[in-house]
């Protein structure tokens, strides 16, 4: 369904990801004009269409789940706060990008239509299966992680000339604390890890009970040494998991304690 819903979505952005070799003697513009590479307008285009849908399924799932733990009087195990935490986030990429290129009105009642859809569609689709939406999000950051791997490949490759010397948004320098002479790549980079840290969430989320486990990532998500590693946690490793942030968080109090302590 991922990969039919994105080679639909390759098809309406007229994206066609063709290897190009380093010797390649065509310009920049002559591959352009042969549909064989975006443009930067193109690029953001799509960019622009994915990260206004990628913030739907967190937030219905923290709604649902919200709904729920009110309706059953019962704690979440945590699961709202990721949930949550993954549409804001998100969201600041659209914020982001929205900065380099304000949409058409027509753009704007596309991204309403399809926003319309899937959320009524994906909706319904938690509350009759919960693991089989987390595991379908997963799928779908392994193709944005894909999307931005490919657009960063093109852009170090020359192949996006009018964002090479683009500076980094202020709303991006502000949120993800880049330095000051960040460049558009940087925030690329910075989207791609979050992307993957959400494909990380949701595989691991998919592989747990959604009634009665805890989120594992309540206290702390993955970095790099885990989620770079395996494509998701299984039900005993998402356990360990907690026990570690426990243990951490225990360890900085106590170190923070005796910290105190010794001020006075």
């Amino acid at each position: 369904m991922v990969r039919l819903a994105r080679s639909l979505f390759d098809l309406v952005s007229r994206y066609k990801h063709v290897h190009i070799k380093p010797d390649e003697k065509m310009s920049v513009q002559q591959l352009r004009d042969h549909g064989l590479l975006l443009d930067d307008h193109a690029w953001l285009n799509r960019i622009l269409f994915l990260e206004s849908i990628a913030g739907v399924p967190g937030m219905v799932a923290a709604t649902l789940r919200h709904l729920t733990s009110l309706r059953l009087m019962r704690r979440d195990s945590g699961w709202i706060h990721t949930c949550l935490e993954e549409a804001e986030n998100e969201r600041m990429h659209l914020m982001t990008f929205m900065t380099l290129r304000k949409p058409s009105w027509f753009f704007r009642s596309l991204v309403l239509g399809a926003q319309g859809v899937f959320y009524n569609l994906f909706f319904f689709s938690y509350i009759v299966s919960p693991k089989t939406c987390h595991r379908f999000v997963g799928y779908l950051e392994e193709e944005a992680v894909l999307t931005y791997t490919r657009c960063i490949q093109d852009l170090e490759a020359g192949r996006i000339p009018e964002w090479t010397n683009e500076a980094a948004p202020e709303i991006a320098i502000d949120y993800w604390r880049l330095p000051p002479d960040a460049k558009l790549l940087d925030v690329l980079y910075a989207v791609r890890s979050d992307e993957t840290t959400h494909r990380f969430v949701n595989h691991s989320l998919a592989n747990l009970n959604p009634s009665t486990d805890v989120n594992p990532f309540a206290l702390r998500e993955p970095d790099m040494h885990v989620k770079g590693k395996k494509i998701a946690f299984n039900r005993n490793e998402a356990e360990r998991y907690v026990k570690e942030s426990h243990t951490l968080m225990d360890k900085s109090y106590f170190a923070q304690e005796g910290s105190s302590s010794e001020k006075f």
